[in-house]
């Protein structure tokens, strides 16, 4: 993730493990303009200091919600106490309309990261030159994978060629849900069962390969992508509503199934049945290790099997 550093004195950011940008600084009567316009100006010198798009969207939605929270019209009516009562309201009662209104540590951790994103704009206007940001959550997140009756039930629920394909690359492959969505017909190669996966956030491409039955659905379902045309033609928003229509279809709870689930599952499975833990992380794009290992604590039943058979007799 990426944040903002002011020029000419830095906003203070050090710590936090964010790409820092130089921004110029605000205009003379930035104090006099109207709250979104100004908002408009900084993403506009955000992007123009190299941010990727996706995270000038971050921005924009944090500090979007917290100016429709402050509800002023004029930068000169902001004040920290603004930014302390938002914080406060989301701390208490999260965020409107959130995806999992229960998720109490998603929330606080999505808090954190719009924190920041409002503490770098509220010090580029010379709001404010102290704003604190709310700590992240301690701890990981628990990760979630299907079972194998819950992968063959939705894989018995695909309606068409299209859910066959995300399904078996998802499953087989691990690929994060933007690297599917931007697979192209070429980036597939079928003979040596390989697909090349680039990762538009650090510019990279790695190698990933084809299972089974990702091999048998792509020998079917690719001579209808025209050239240059995109493996899974659908949005982000598409690609979440399918796996959901697809839960309900196969009789799992829908908040189970989601890109990021099945990705999960695969790192799992790939465990279980031998693959080491460098490979794993090679195949998954993960930079540090430390990411892959979180997988293993899914395997402590198996782990358990192992050890009771290695240590049944005294």
């Amino acid at each position: 993730m990426e944040a903002f550093q002011g020029t000419p004195s830095p906003v203070g950011l050090r710590g936090w493990g964010l790409t820092k940008f130089e921004l110029p600084e605000a205009p003379e009567d930035i104090r006099e303009w109207g709250v979104w316009d100004a908002l408009e100006e900084f993403l506009i010198a955000l992007e123009a200091a190299g941010a990727s798009p996706k995270t000038v969207r971050a921005y924009r939605a944090g500090i979007s919600d917290f100016l429709r929270f402050a509800g002023k019209e004029r930068v000169g009516d902001l004040s920290l106490r603004d930014y302390t009562r938002w914080r406060v309201e989301r701390l208490r009662n999260g965020f409107p309309n959130a995806k999992y209104p229960g998720d109490k540590r998603g929330a606080r951790a999505t808090l954190h990261y719009y924190s920041l994103y409002v503490r770098a704009f509220l010090q580029w206007l010379g709001v404010a030159s102290k704003v604190p940001a709310v700590p992240r959550p301690r701890g990981r997140r628990a990760v979630q994978a299907l079972t194998p009756g819950e992968v063959m039930a939705l894989l018995d629920a695909a309606r068409d060629a299209l859910d066959l394909v995300i399904l078996a690359l998802s499953l087989e492959t691990g690929l994060r849900a933007q690297e599917l969505l931007s697979l192209t017909k070429e980036d597939v190669d079928l003979e040596a069962g390989e697909v090349i996966v680039k990762n538009a956030k650090y510019g990279e491409e790695r190698v990933v390969f084809l299972g089974p039955l990702s091999r048998r659905v792509l020998q079917e379902y690719l001579p209808s992508v025209p050239p240059g045309g995109r493996v899974v033609p659908l949005s982000y928003s598409g690609l979440y509503k399918r796996l959901k229509t697809l839960a309900k279809r196969a009789g799992i709870d829908p908040s189970r199934v989601r890109p990021h689930i099945l990705r999960h599952t695969f790192a799992t499975e790939a465990l279980r049945r031998g693959m080491a833990l460098p490979a794993l992380q090679v195949l998954m794009g993960h930079r540090d290790i430390k990411t892959t290992q979180v997988y293993i604590h899914l395997l402590k039943e198996d782990i358990k099997k192992q050890y009771e058979r290695a240590f049944s007799q005294a």
